[in-house]
């Protein structure tokens, strides 16, 4: 009984289905069938005037079109290979945006700069319809799929493409197979300083760009407009160094296993300013040469003030050479600045050695004069001496001051003229300090002499060293 109802209500399904279905018609899964906001409007509904809101714009952006890689035909190609494979060299032009000169290392021997590095070439296999021969532009996910130059920077210590906030790299695409490829770059890179005149030097550094691979036999690296391929911004300053000149080379590199290639160079000029150098070091340097000659006018007996003075000026030159010493490479020839500080040091140095030598000539001289003093007769039993002082000098200074001195070593005592100036009102037969006072060598002569000869001599090297340096 169960079983023939089943089978009449197939059968009634069957004869319903064949009937709504027309012959080959597919029957639609449940999940498309359209809303009914989508069901055209019946004959009733027709008059119902719909508010423009809802008219919508057909969106561009969902109409299916080809990719990239299909309009490119990247599939097609294998683009492993240079363009124009077993042809001639591929020409590629250069041209190079500096946006800045970071740093300049003495110490190291390198600089910093960031720059946009643009790259020219034509590729066929990349051409494509257009009606409007518009470009297509692609970031860097293209550039891994096609063939770009494989540049490097010759000579680089360190180099990163900037990723913030996504690679910057970017594809240019022209219908007829030209292509320009364009980074941001920041490289360091080694520069060759000679710092035989710093700081009054002038500084030529070069970024070097070449093809790692491919020889001049494939690949013709070129500046694509000349020096005028190469951009910089106005904004470039440096605080040590005035950008003077940047120009554009090209040259052939030459590797005795691999071949000749293509080499751009970006050759820069940088002059420093020597300001700042004048006032930390020059300065300074020049004021303890002119404080060390202070001594010259000071007592010879004056031994704490003027040992003191020479001693501090060797010391804060010492220190001077030392600070600058201390953020310069250590090169095997000597520097401008060298040459300016270790003059200074000397005159410094010698003006101590000449208080020692006024000193030590002194002592001699008031050892001598204490000898000869004590060797002169006494004149306690003068009952005039003033009479004896115009005595002595109305004699003859040939034939004055022996006093029956006998000789030393077969040579006569030396001769001295003693004038005894005596108040009248001082009845003393003692021969006083004022007798020795007028008695000896003046030893302040290498004082007046070194007062004119130092201040002299450093005027003139000055003269020398800046019309050599500048």
């Amino acid at each position: 009984m169960h079983t023939d109802v089943v089978l009449i209500l197939l059968v009634w399904m069957a004869g319903v289905s064949g009937q709504t279905r027309p012959k080959g018609q597919v029957l639609q899964p449940c999940l498309n069938v359209r809303s009914k906001r989508e069901m055209p409007l019946t004959e009733g509904s027709s008059r119902r005037i719909v508010s423009p809101i809802f008219k919508r714009s057909p969106d561009i952006t969902k109409v299916w079109g080809q990719k990239s890689e299909q309009l490119l035909s990247i599939d097609d190609h294998d683009f492993t290979m240079r363009p124009g494979f077993g042809g001639p060299a591929v020409p590629v032009g250069v041209d190079v945006q500096v946006e800045s000169l970071d740093a300049i290392s003495e110490v190291d021997m390198d600089f910093t700069m960031t720059l946009y590095l643009r790259h020219y070439w034509k590729d066929e296999r990349l051409s494509f319809r257009s009606n409007n021969n518009l470009s297509m532009t692609f970031d860097g996910r293209l550039v891994k799929k096609i063939w770009v130059p494989d540049m490097f920077f010759v000579h680089s210590k360190k180099s990163f493409t900037h990723d913030t906030t996504t690679e910057n790299v970017m594809l240019r695409v022209y219908p007829d197979g030209k292509v320009l490829y364009s980074l941001r770059v920041t490289v360091t890179s080694m520069c060759s300083m000679d710092l035989s005149r710093f700081p009054l030097d002038t500084q030529t550094c070069s970024l070097e760009i070449e093809s790692y691979a491919y020889t001049d036999d494939d690949l013709m690296l070129y500046w694509k407009e000349g020096n005028r391929s190469l951009n910089t911004d106005e904004k470039i300053s440096l605080s040590q160094f005035l950008i003077q000149k940047f120009h554009t080379t090209t040259r052939l590199a030459f590797y005795s296993s691999t071949g000749w290639y293509n080499r751009l160079y970006i050759t820069f000029t940088l002059r420093r300013h020597v300001f700042f150098f004048l006032l930390q070091t020059y300065f300074p340097a020049t004021l303890m040469v002119m404080l060390s000659w202070v001594s010259f006018w000071i007592d010879r007996r004056a031994v704490p003030a003027r040992v003191p003075l020479g001693i501090t000026t060797v010391l804060t030159m010492s220190t001077i050479i030392t600070g600058v010493n201390a953020s310069m490479p250590r090169v095997s020839y000597i520097k401008a600045v060298d040459i300016y500080l270790w003059v200074s040091f000397v005159f410094v140095f010698l003006s101590v050695i000449e208080y020692a030598a006024v000193n030590y000539l002194s002592t001699l001289q008031e050892r001598k004069e204490r000898v000869l003093r004590e060797r002169l007769p006494c004149t306690c039993g003068l009952a005039h001496p003033g009479m004896m002082s115009a005595s002595y000098s109305e004699v003859d200074a040939n034939t004055t001051g022996n006093y029956g001195l006998p000789e030393e070593n077969g040579m006569k005592r030396e001769r001295m003229l003693v004038q005894l100036a005596m108040e009248s009102d001082q009845i003393t037969g003692h021969v006083g300090s004022t007798a020795y006072s007028k008695v000896g060598i003046d030893t302040h002569i290498i004082d007046k002499y070194a007062r004119v000869l130092f201040p002299g001599s450093y005027f003139f090297f000055n003269i020398i060293y800046w019309s050599i340096y500048c």
